[in-house]
């Protein structure tokens, strides 16, 4: 995949990512709750890569594929299910 991040940028109840084909995803915070769950401040502290965005002190990884294919955090879906 040549598609990659190019901005992100989070609101209150949103993320936004920018992509370098022109596209803006915008994706419910809900969809990952440990970004739902941060602070603005822990929220910029995201390093892009060419296939998606980490959060490292949030240990979170959200990659660009999966945001295409409308997929949330499968881990925290997974452990409230279980």
């Amino acid at each position: 995949m040549n598609i990659s991040p190019k901005t992100v940028n989070c609101d209150e109840n949103n993320l936004w990512v920018e992509l370098n084909d022109g596209r803006t995803l915008g994706v419910p915070l809900a969809w990952f709750p440990r970004l739902l769950a941060a602070s603005p401040a822990e929220r910029a502290a995201y390093e892009i890569s060419p296939r998606g965005i980490h959060w490292d002190a949030l240990d979170e990884d959200i990659s660009v594929e999966g945001l295409l294919a409308g997929l949330a955090d499968i881990r925290e879906l997974n452990r409230k299910v279980a």
